[in-house]
């Protein structure tokens, strides 16, 4: 990974989130975390690894509640941007905060939930406030239901990030449901896809390994290097006992990306989308 002075961006992790345990946790959840994620740690983590700048996630766990992310931005406000979770009534003030504090993007973590649709007439003032700020919609959902959720937000003109690879089954291959599909999405040039997760899909490490390689290799032809990012996805939460910064690291070194293509998975596309200096 590069390295250099914090001063000049060097590298953008585009994924990670940072809490503490005793934060109110959202009454519907999967997991709840046993340890602390504090920005200092995953600082710490980033001038290790010789990367300058960070992308905040909101973690499911933590509902629409958003503070303690927005609190981070304000402590690191060059080297830090922000997604977070919000309620379909969120006010145009809130957000023109949010927006100054450093948040670029709004998520749906949609795992483990019934499937909503977005074409109801509830989910617009949301969606629009969301394009009205200029943000990107951040989508994480099993690769099957990708393009359905894609297609239902495309009246609203939306720029819209695919988290994880789009969550695929490493072990079904390229020619499972619904990756076909994320491919073609890559012609619209309204979709981002994070390289990240990996050992999220399902398989085991060989698997999952050797289905990231050959999904890159299929992404970058789709969607071109320009629209594709990498994140740590730190701390690895449900995998922290076996997955670091550092094994993320590696499993991204094994990727055996050409110059051109790392340096738009570790800067280039970032620093576009979130609007980094």
């Amino acid at each position: 990974m590069p390295d250099a002075p914090a001063a000049y961006l060097t590298a953008i992790d585009s994924h990670a989130h940072v809490f503490s345990r005793w934060l109110n946790l959202a009454s519907e959840r999967r997991y709840a975390p046993s340890y602390d994620a504090p920005l200092g740690d995953y600082l710490s983590q980033l001038q290790v690894h010789g990367f300058s700048h960070g992308v905040l996630v909101q973690p499911s766990f933590l509902g629409t509640d958003n503070r303690y992310l927005l609190s981070a931005l304000q402590t690191m406000p060059g080297q830090l941007r922000g997604v977070v979770m919000l309620e379909h009534d969120v006010e145009r003030e809130s957000l023109d905060e949010m927006a100054r504090l450093g948040v670029r993007g709004v998520r749906l973590n949609l795992m483990g939930q019934t499937l909503p649709d977005l074409t109801d007439a509830g989910w617009r003032p949301l969606l629009e406030r969301i394009g009205e700020q200029g943000w990107h919609l951040e989508l994480h959902r099993q690769i099957a239901d990708i393009p359905a959720l894609v297609r239902a937000l495309q009246p609203y003109g939306l720029d819209i990030v695919i988290d994880h690879f789009g969550r695929p089954d490493a072990r079904r291959g390229l020619g499972q449901p619904g990756f076909a599909e994320l491919l073609a999405l890559g012609g619209q040039g309204k979709v981002w896809v994070k390289v990240s997760g990996i050992y999220r899909l399902e398989g085991s490490a060989e698997e999952n390994l050797a289905f990231a390689r050959s999904a890159l290799c299929a992404l970058e032809a789709h969607y071109g290097a320009q629209r594709l990012m990498w994140g740590s996805d730190w701390p690895h939460t449900q995998h922290e006992s076996a997955v670091s910064f550092g094994t993320a690291v590696e499993q991204f070194e094994a990727l055996g990306c050409s110059a051109q293509l790392r340096r738009a998975l570790l800067g280039d596309t970032a620093r576009a989308l979130f609007g980094f200096e």
